[in-house]
């Protein structure tokens, strides 16, 4: 789309900015271009003390990569200690600007996400959003980048009547038509001979020289917004004045001694304006009522009163059918857990309410307080009662807040999978498939064991999509096991906060909240690497509940006193390797609650022998033979087995093959492997070598 905005209304800012660039406002926020010189100063992509370096570069940022309960920074300071190479080669791959910008900012999330998994010991909230990475390229390259804020960038699109457009959740676009519209304000910049001369009047040695003015461009769209907010404020507190002003009895003859007569009471309630839908903070106490856990569709009643009617909050009898509410729970955890409707007229006493959308990333109250224009909401000044107005702004705010960690899904329906799909795509028998899925179905847990490269989580995957019927990744959740991994980050625990600990929710907790909001469908928990960490530590009293016979059986949980249930169409899928002799056995009272299913390498299957023959290579079918030999040779090793064989996955998902290719499987993925096979017989190892090389010759 080609960005089209009001010249006219660009030139009024920027004639605003020039007048209001006083050293009031450079005083304010010149840090900025402090914190660029500083970052660029001592940025060292390959320091010895890399963690050490990233968090001195860092130091000079003050709020911009820090809010209320929200630390960026602090954050990932903290995973380049615990994994120092994995952050540089995150920060390495960002810092690519030939690539594509939201690639990067999508990549670096990801690996984040990653290690938030592995690492995070502060709490969930001090993730990195776009806002948080797209300033760590702002710091590397301000001659090309901005730091990305959604609300800002709406705030100025608007401000200069933009064509631009930014949509909840299309992270993407809303990046690139951010840098664009940013483009467009460093332009005006440049041509704006009077601001260059007042701006370049206050740079000196202690700041960024800004040449190519984009740390400028930044400081007037984060003005126009400002200016805008300040604007839309005034217009709200002038529109409240006009309707007191209405409402006042002034304009009935409030100074005649008569009551309005019946005509003129008449005529103002056909004046009456047209209703206008409502909005609402719905306050639920989940040691009462749990919303959480109320399926999406379920229509409740709830009390318009939090105590006595004469101590409670009164009713808002404005509610009506339409109207949108926030659902909120107060205890333990205050956050926003689901949105909601109003279904029917209030009946003085009660309002009752459809359940729309359970989060599967509840929000913290204290993202919602860090936002300035929701600093007047009426349930943050007074939690009284169980409902609370919102204004069509506030309600709007939220709702952004919320889809930045709950994107809304496309409307359109997943595609179809099937169990012939699953066969065309994982290499195993009719029969196999249909023991695995029934085996999975009877014990509502499995662990997919095997030889490395077997195919357990390619497998995983589409067996939870062959069940379901459909691709629907929102209904599947994948994690990983490590030695670390805790109670407190798969169910829940006491994280630190700015002021001391907070309980939070584990994966697995809200994951068994989402599923349980939709009793009719079947949602899916895989974990990698199963065996890895200390599952009777990881899964706690959980033990019990998901065993297939006390699913949907509640138990009150030690951290929150809440009851809690694994619900019955939730199904766990666990992978391990059986070549891992490092680890342990998973324990018996787990085992037990467990179905378990061996993957073999599949290299004499149906669909592996038809993609063998697709590919049409003589080299790959002299390989394949060798591997297989290989494979009866492990088998009779006393001390592997057939646990130890080579699967048929490091040959899979090409569509032609390539002397290269085969070369790359033999050197680095197999002939590694058999060294640590037989690590005391090097002359084995060799002779395979000769053999698996001699195949490609």
């Amino acid at each position: 789309m080609v960005n089209t905005l009001s010249k006219a209304r660009l030139e009024q800012m920027l004639e605003a900015y020039r007048r209001d660039f006083t050293p009031q406002h450079w005083d304010a926020e010149k840090y900025k271009w402090k914190a660029v010189k500083h970052f660029q100063d001592h940025w060292d992509l390959n320091a010895r003390d890399f963690p050490e370096m990233l968090k001195f570069s860092l130091s000079r940022t003050g709020n911009l990569l820090a809010g209320m309960k929200r630390y960026p920074a602090r954050m990932i300071v903290h995973f380049a200690k615990a994994d120092p190479e994995a952050v540089r080669n995150m920060f390495a791959n960002l810092f690519r600007p030939e690539r594509d910008i939201y690639g990067r900012i999508d990549e670096f999330k990801t690996q984040s996400a990653l290690l938030l998994e592995k690492h995070a010991d502060q709490g969930k909230q001090h993730y990195q959003n776009e806002n948080a990475v797209s300033t760590y390229l702002w710091l590397r390259y301000p001659e090309m980048y901005y730091i990305y804020k959604f609300h800002e960038g709406k705030m100025v699109a608007a401000a200069l009547e933009s064509n631009l457009q930014f949509v909840i959740a299309d992270y993407a676009n809303n990046v690139r038509n951010f840098y664009e519209l940013y483009d467009e304000l460093r332009q005006a910049a440049a041509r704006d001979s009077e601001l260059l001369s007042l701006y370049h009047g206050y740079l000196s040695d202690e700041f960024y020289s800004d040449p190519e003015l984009c740390v400028l461009a930044a400081d007037v769209g984060h003005y126009i917004a400002g200016r805008m907010e300040e604007e839309q404020k005034h217009r709200k507190a002038a529109a409240r004045g006009a309707a007191i002003r209405k409402e006042a009895p002034a304009d009935e003859g409030a100074n005649s001694q008569e009551p309005p007569s019946a005509e003129k009471e008449t005529r103002r309630n056909k004046a009456k304006p047209v209703e206008r839908q409502g909005f609402w903070w719905l306050h639920v106490n989940p040691k009462i009522r749990s919303l959480s856990t109320w399926p999406v569709g379920a229509v409740q009643a709830y009390p318009l009163y939090s105590g006595s009617r004469q101590h409670g909050s009164p009713p808002f009898p404005d509610a009506k059918p339409g109207d949108l509410m926030i659902g909120y729970e107060s205890a333990p955890v205050k956050q926003v857990v689901a949105l909601a409707k109003v279904c029917a007229e209030p009946d003085g006493d009660t309002v009752s309410f459809e359940k729309l959308e359970s989060l599967s990333t509840p929000i913290d109250d204290s993202a919602l307080m860090e936002c300035p224009e929701l600093a007047g909401l009426e349930f943050f000044r007074s939690a009284r009662g169980s409902l609370s107005p919102l204004t069509a702004e506030e309600y709007g705010l939220i709702l952004d807040i919320i889809r930045q960690e709950n994107p809304i899904q496309p409307s359109e329906a997943p595609e179809p999978y099937s169990e012939e799909d699953f066969l065309g795509e994982v290499y195993m028998r009719h029969e196999c498939y249909g023991n695995l899925a029934e085996l999975l179905r009877d014990k509502k847990n499995i662990i997919l064991q095997g030889a490395p490269g077997v195919g357990k989580t390619f497998a995983a995957r589409r067996l939870a999509w062959a069940m379901m019927g459909e691709k629907d990744k929102r209904r599947i959740q994948f994690i990983q096991f490590h030695q670390n991994y805790s109670y407190e980050d798969f169910v829940m625990g006491y994280k630190p906060t700015e002021k001391g600990f907070a309980l939070k929710y584990g994966v697995f907790y809200q994951f068994c909240q989402m599923a349980a909001s939709h009793p009719g469908l079947d949602y899916f928990f895989i974990i990698d690497e199963i065996n890895r960490g200390n599952m009777s530590k990881i899964f706690g009293e959980l033990l019990m509940l998901i065993e297939g016979d006390y699913r949907g059986t509640k138990m009150i949980m030690s951290y929150n006193g809440l009851p809690f249930s694994v619900p019955k169409n939730l199904y766990i899928i666990g992978m391990m390797n059986t070549a891992d002799r490092s680890l342990a056995m998973i324990d018996y009272a787990l085992r037990r609650r467990f179905g378990f299913f061996e993957m073999q390498p599949a290299f004499d299957s149906d669909g592996f022998v038809r993609y063998q023959r697709a590919l049409g290579s003589n080299q790959f079918d002299q390989l394949i033979a060798q591997v297989k030999e290989l494979n009866q040779e492990i088998l009779r090793d006393r001390s592997l087995g057939r646990g130890f064989a080579i699967g048929h996955s490091y040959f899979c998902g090409r569509r032609e093959c390539t002397d290269q290719w085969l070369r790359l499987i033999v050197d680095h993925d197999i002939l590694p492997t058999l060294s640590e096979y037989w690590f005391d017989d090097p002359e084995k190892v060799a002779r395979w070598e000769r053999v698996l090389h001699g195949a490609l010759a």
